[in-house]
């Protein structure tokens, strides 16, 4: 025991002698305090150790203590595992061999029950066997009941083939009236009965018989002849769609109905319908007494009929129309107006007068006319090959319908597979040929030449003027009358296109109209606002010529108005609200750029295409036709604003460059002529007393506006007449603004003239009132910058009041916010500085964020005198 309380000592006195270097000891002591230091320090050493003995003394008693209840708890554990042993090897063995027993017997049980089952089953079916082969002899025989013995057929035909072809029903069947095997005189029975339904079948369809039709074909799949049966009636309905289809063509032989438009339109329809009806109304019988889908092969015949029939009708149609020779002088019209409307070096015409009249045309020695082609005979024949198309797409329609497993089809998934059927047929090489290439070729050269016919006859809306005494007698919108005849074709030609429902057309005739109104009918916008009415000032120095801006302002209202019909007729067929087409041509008005680039991003927040609408789905359920239809659709119309916007930008800063901002210069010099922002409040008091006088005299003042000798004169309008100090510069530009704007505004459309607003906003912001109000410093006292910021103020109200958006009014945002700042009281540009350093920015006192910086900000501030 004090081994090992020294060992443990020993131990756990280690980490408290860390600084034994420390303490007093024996050897070292030298006096006796140190002496009996030494002592006290060995028996508090003392005195620990053996606190620490106790303890684990007390413990190891307590650990005895369990331990010895542990040896305890194993020896009664010991003795029950003893006695279960015993019972398990004494009892349960006997019991677990009797279960084992019962088991075995038990299955040995159900094995004979299953072998017992299986021989009555087989019994069972050899006797049904038995009285089915007895039944089929005796229902052929004198009673010739060819109803029961398809019945029995049927019937034999459920019972497995190794049950018929076995050896004990070979042995137990087989009767002296009936001594072949069973297989034997099944098959005999079923080749007898589809013999004697074969003929009797065809003697009902010669009769015309259709309830002995119906009785027979029900019978081929009771014995088995389910293909025989289909192919049969297949043959039967085919004949019934080619007598009805040469009826149909033979009901205008030797007449003029063939000669009108849709005999053949109708001829082709009545077959489609006839196709349909007849699966319709035959395809549930088929379904019920043939197996579901079975109808399938009965439309594969009625199909290979269609090919046949259809393709008569149209190749008929197409040799009686010489459609083939129509395509020729389609293909080699040269379309001589519109070549030579973009040669060079053609002679300027009035832009005033109707343009490409015959007059004209007969003086350059250019003919206009040329009619090889007959127009309203192509129409004519897209009309018909376009409902020929759609009855075509309708019936193809109708067979994927009926292929298709009705339960794959639900309200989310209602898209639909071409079969091949009918993707593989002739008729689908015959539409391709003579229908599908044909239309698009003919779309192609009916639009194109009516838009070549439409600015032949193109008419200006008369009397235009700018001048604002005299009235115009034309309605607004002012475009020439090719704007709305082109329109007016493009609605036509896309309605016609869609109401194929045919992807292929619509793919190639939708890019056509784009490509179509994008070189000719843009082309020949552009080619004129060059060329003929370009706004060019005819000496230097001057203006344009009436006429010139008139006619370019009418060809930018042409753009405008054709944007918008675009917009409209692609809405309508997308059936998608205008607003989601894309945002006003208006809307978006860059504040922060030059005047030269104001307009120059027309397209650059187009919107993506919309998803299909439930329409556009409905008529194109195949795969992904309706968004294809969908994005074609909405590829025309960004490729045409897209067009147009870019021309109507350069157009809009034409009439700007070269229209507005000569003039703006003077109004701007004649708006601030004689404006001192340096005079004190009495002498504006004295100037608003001039004018009141001069006003009540009614004394006219443009002859003394020099003044002389220092003598103060009132301000005055642009007239001449007296006014205050504080209108002198709205109304001087208000007159100015309203003598140029009116008559521009008067001819140009809402989205045109707001297009013109913006930029010479831009440009009166940017170049004009912001480097004037930069001028005046140093030279204004405080009185003056609370005028100059209210005269800019009007200036701006003068501008915006001529829109109705606001955005023009941001435009101004960088001048008014000079002008508040250097207006600012010092309390409130302390504000505006503790703010920035703070980080806050101080936007909440100008009442917006920042349109200058600030390093401008500063300099405003050094804009007042003093």
């Amino acid at each position: 025991m004090n081994i090992n309380g020294s060992r443990r000592l020993t131990t756990t006195q280690k980490p408290t002698s860390q600084n034994e270097h420390d303490d007093p000891s024996i050897e070292k002591a030298s006096s006796v305090s140190e002496i009996r230091a030494t002592l006290a320090k060995l028996k508090e050493q003392e005195t620990s150790v053996t606190t620490r003995l106790n303890e684990l003394v007390t413990s190891q008693r307590e650990l005895s203590r369990e331990l010895g209840k542990l040896d305890i708890v194993r020896a009664q554990l010991g003795s029950q595992a003893v006695a279960t042993r015993s019972i398990s090897n004494n009892m349960l063995s006997d019991a677990a061999s009797t279960a084992k027993h019962i088991s075995g017997a038990v299955q040995k049980l159900d094995l004979e029950q299953a072998r017992v089952k299986a021989t009555l089953q087989v019994v069972e079916q050899v006797s049904e066997l038995k009285a089915c082969v007895h039944g089929v002899v005796g229902s052929m025989g004198a009673p010739q009941d060819w109803e029961t013995a398809a019945g029995y057929l049927n019937r034999a035909s459920k019972i497995p083939k190794e049950i018929v072809q076995g050896s004990f029903a070979e042995e137990t069947v087989p009767s002296v009236e009936v001594p072949d095997p069973p297989s034997v005189t099944l098959e005999h029975a079923s080749q007898s009965l589809c013999s004697l339904f074969l003929r009797e079948f065809e003697k009902a369809t010669k009769e015309d018989n259709g309830a002995k039709v119906t009785r027979f074909f029900k019978l081929f799949p009771l014995i088995g002849r389910s293909n025989v049966g289909l192919n049969v009636y297949g043959q039967y309905v085919c004949q019934g769609v080619a007598s009805h289809a040469r009826t149909n063509l033979n009901a205008g032989t030797g007449g003029a109905q063939r000669k009108e438009g849709f005999f053949y339109t109708n001829a082709l329809t009545k077959l489609f319908e006839y196709i349909a009806q007849i699966v319709e109304r035959h395809g549930g019988l088929v379904e019920r007494h043939y197996g579901e889908g079975q109808m399938v092969k009965v439309i594969e015949r009625l199909q290979m009929e269609a090919d046949v029939q259809g393709g008569i009708i149209i190749d008929t149609w197409s040799d009686e129309r010489s459609i083939d020779r129509k395509l020729t002088d389609i293909r080699s019209y040269a379309f001589t107006f519109l070549v030579q409307s973009f040669l060079p070096n053609q002679s300027s015409r009035n832009p005033m007068s109707r343009t490409g009249s015959p007059a004209m045309f007969e003086r350059d020695n250019a003919p206009i006319e040329d009619d090889s082609v007959d127009m309203k005979e192509v129409d004519g024949f897209l009309g018909q090959m376009g409902v020929m198309l759609a009855r075509w797409s309708n019936y193809t329609r109708f067979i994927a319908t009926k292929c298709t497993d009705p339960n794959t089809l639900t309200e989310e998934n209602h898209t639909l597979t071409m079969p091949a059927l009918v993707s593989s047929s002739a008729l689908v090489k015959k539409v391709g040929d003579k229908l599908v290439t044909p239309f698009n070729t003919m779309s192609t050269f009916y639009f194109r030449r009516s838009v070549e016919k439409a600015f032949q006859l193109d008419e200006q809306p008369q009397d235009l003027t700018l001048n604002m005494s005299r009235n115009i007698a034309a309605n607004a919108p002012y475009i020439t009358s090719a704007v709305d005849d082109v329109m007016y074709i493009v609605n036509q030609v896309l309605q016609r296109t869609l109401s194929t429902l045919q992807r292929s057309v619509i793919a190639s005739v939708i890019p056509t109209i784009a490509r179509v109104l994008s070189s000719d009918f843009i082309g020949m916008i552009q080619r004129k606002m060059r060329d003929e009415c370009y706004p060019k000032p005819a000496i230097q120095g001057g203006l344009p010529p009436e006429h010139t801006i008139v006619a370019f302002l009418v060809l930018l209202n042409n753009l405008d108005i054709s944007t918008d019909y675009i917009k409209r007729i692609v809405s309508s067929k997308l059936d998608t609200s205008l607003d989601l087409l894309h945002p006003s041509s208006t809307s978006s008005l860059n504040t922060t750029a030059a005047p030269d680039d104001a307009l120059r991003s027309p397209t650059s927040s187009l919107p993506p295409p919309p998803p299909p609408s439930k329409s556009i789905s409905t008529s194109f359920p195949f795969a992904s036709d309706a968004l294809f239809i969908t994005q074609s659709l909405w590829t025309l119309h960004t490729s045409f604003y897209t067009k147009t916007g870019e021309l109507l930008a350069d157009g809009i800063f034409a009439i700007f460059r070269n229209v507005m901002r000569p003039r703006l210069r003077p109004i701007m010099t004649d708006t601030f002529r004689d404006i001192d922002y340096t005079l004190s409040a009495d002498e504006i008091d004295e100037l608003n007393r001039l004018a009141a006088e001069a006003g009540d005299s009614e004394y006219d003042l443009r002859d003394s506006r020099a003044g002389g000798g220092g003598v103060l004169q009132p301000l005055t309008d642009s007239h001449g007449h007296p006014v205050p100090v504080s209108s002198a510069v709205p109304a001087r530009f208000q007159a100015g603004w309203d003598a140029l704007t009116r008559p521009l505004r008067r001819i140009l459309t809402e989205a045109n003239w707001e297009r013109l607003l913006g930029t010479v906003a831009s440009y009166l912001a940017s170049e004009v009132l912001e480097k004037r109000i930069w001028g005046y410093y140093g030279r204004i006292n405080a009185l003056g910058m609370s005028r100059l910021e209210r005269d800019i103020a009007g200036v701006v109200g003068v501008v915006v009041k001529a829109s109705a958006r606001y955005k023009v009014r941001e435009v101004f945002g960088r001048c008014v916010q000079i002008c508040a700042v250097a207006g600012m009281e010092g309390e409130e540009w302390e504000e505006v500085v503790r703010l920035e350093e703070s980080g806050e920015g101080g936007e909440g006192i100008v009442g917006g964020e920042w349109r200058i910086d600030a390093e401008e900000r500063r300099r405003a501030r050094g804009l007042v005198r003093g």
